[in-house]
C-alpha cells in the first residue's frame, strides 16, 4: 500500500469508558503513524480529544439496540462512509454497531477487524448469537489471556484468529513525576478530602464493580476503630435504585464521615497520586483491570478481586515473591479477607512502598502500556492492508 491508511472504528458512542478511551488511544497511534482516524459513533465526552490529535468523528447512533437501525440504517450509513472517504479497514469494538459494521465491511470488501472488550453474558441461543459477531472479525483481538480463553471456549471457530493485546496504560500521563501539587490539591479540595489514608473505587456505580460488596466492609473496619476515607469514583449513569441502596448502606454502617461519592473525575493521574490505597472489587469477571493497571503505575498498593484478567494484571513480575510485591488479589466475595487485607495495606510500611513502585512502574511498562498496544494493533491492521503503519519511522 502506497497511501496513507484510513481506519473507520466503530462504537456506540464516545464518552468515558474503556472502550471509548481504547478507541482513542488507537487513533492516536494511527495518526502519529501517518494514518487517518475516523470514529463512527455518537458525540461524548472524548471527542475534544479525537479532535485535538486529529481524528474525525462520523456521527451514528451507534447506541440504538433497534433491529432495524443495526441492520439496516446503520450498516447503510457505515457503507457510505466507507465509500466516500476511501476506508482501508473497519475496526468495531462493540456488538450493536458491530452487527452494522460486519455488514457494511462485507458489502465493500475491506478487512474487519473486532476488539472483544467484554465477557458479555451468554444466556440463551439469542444472546449467544448476538454476542458472536465479535468473533466474526477476520483478526479478533482479546484484551487478555483470559478473554483470549473465552472466546475460543464460546467460538472453536474463531481461535485461530484471535490475538492477545492487553490494554495500555499510557505512562507518560500516569507518572507521579508530572503531577503537580497543584492538581493534587485541587482534587483534594474539590472532593474535601483531609489527613485520614485515602483509599479509592475507581469504577462506574454498578453493582458488579463492588461498591455494595465493599461498604459493609469498610463499616466493619470503622467499627474497629481505622482512620480511612474511601472516594467512589464513576459515573452512576442513572442508576437511581442502586444510588438509593449505597446511600442506604451509608447509613446503615455509619460510613457518612468517611465515604465520599464525587462522580466522574477527569484527572485520574492526580487521583492516584491523592490515594494511599487502590482498591478495585469487582464481584464479576473484569476482562481487563485497567485501574489496576493504572494504580500500579503510578505505584500505588492495588487490592483486585480474583474473578477475570484482574489476578492477570495483578500477578508479580518473574523473581518477586507475592509478599514483596504491592497488588495482593483477594478472593472477591471474602469480606473477612478484604477488611485484612485493607487494614494490612495501610499499616503498610511507606519505605517498603517506595522501594517497590518503580518495580511496579516498570513491570506496567513492560506488558500493559499504551505504546505496545498501538504497536500491535497497528501490526494487526499492516498484516490485514499491506500497509507500514507499525514499522519505526
Amino acid at each position: 500500500m502506497t497511501k496513507a491508511p484510513t481506519i473507520l472504528q466503530v462504537v456506540p458512542w464516545l464518552d468515558s469508558g474503556g472502550v471509548e478511551r481504547g478507541t482513542v488511544d488507537i487513533a492516536a497511534a494511527i495518526i502519529q503513524a501517518g494514518g487517518r482516524a475516523l470514529v463512527a459513533g455518537e458525540a461524548g465526552r472524548l471527542v475534544p480529544q479525537l479532535h485535538a490529535l486529529g481524528g474525525e468523528l462520523l456521527p451514528l447512533t451507534g447506541r440504538s439496540k433497534n433491529p432495524y437501525v443495526i441492520l439496516h440504517s446503520n450498516a447503510k450509513a457505515l457503507e457510505a462512509m466507507i465509500h466516500e472517504h476511501k476506508v482501508d479497514l473497519v475496526h468495531a469494538r462493540s456488538r450493536a454497531p458491530a452487527w452494522s459494521a460486519l455488514i457494511a465491511a462485507r458489502r465493500t470488501g475491506v478487512p474487519f477487524v473486532t476488539t472483544y472488550h467484554g465477557a458479555y453474558s451468554q444466556k440463551g441461543r439469542i444472546k449467544a448469537f448476538y454476542n458472536s459477531v465479535m468473533a466474526k472479525g477476520d483478526v479478533v483481538i482479546a484484551n487478555s489471556h483470559y478473554t483470549a480463553d473465552l472466546i475460543a471456549s464460546r467460538r472453536p471457530e474463531a481461535k485461530k484468529r484471535i490475538v492477545t493485546i492487553h490494554r495500555g496504560v499510557d505512562m507518560s500521563a500516569f507518572d507521579p513525576a508530572v503531577v503537580s501539587a497543584d492538581r493534587v490539591n485541587q482534587l483534594r479540595s474539590q472532593w474535601g478530602v483531609d489527613d485520614r489514608p485515602v483509599i479509592i473505587l475507581p469504577s462506574r456505580l454498578t453493582r458488579w464493580k463492588g461498591q455494595s460488596f465493599i461498604l459493609p466492609v469498610v463499616g466493619a473496619l470503622k467499627q474497629q476503630g481505622m482512620a480511612f476515607q474511601l472516594v467512589l469514583i464513576g459515573d452512576d449513569q442513572g442508576r437511581e435504585s442502586y444510588m438509593a441502596e449505597l446511600d442506604a448502606l451509608i447509613a446503615q454502617y455509619d460510613l457518612h464521615d468517611c465515604v465520599k461519592r464525587v462522580g466522574h473525575c477527569s484527572d485520574m493521574a492526580a487521583a492516584y497520586t491523592v490515594s494511599d490505597l487502590v482498591i478495585v472489587p469487582s464481584q464479576d469477571a473484569e476482562t481487563f483491570g485497567r485501574s489496576a493497571a493504572e494504580a500500579l503505575a503510578m505505584g500505588k498498593i492495588t487490592l483486585v478481586g480474583d474473578l477475570g484478567a484482574q489476578p492477570e494484571v495483578a500477578a508479580p513480575p518473574s523473581g518477586v515473591s507475592a509478599e514483596g510485591w504491592i497488588a495482593k488479589v483477594i478472593r472477591h466475595d471474602d469480606s473477612d479477607g478484604w477488611q485484612k487485607a485493607i487494614a494490612s495495606a495501610l499499616a503498610q510500611d511507606k519505605g517498603i512502598i517506595a522501594n517497590s513502585a518503580p518495580l511496579a512502574r516498570q513491570h506496567v511498562e513492560a506488558h500493559f502500556s499504551l505504546d505496545s498496544m498501538g504497536h500491535d494493533t497497528l501490526a494487526i491492521y499492516d498484516g490485514l492492508i499491506g500497509s507500514c503503519l507499525a514499522e519505526d519511522k
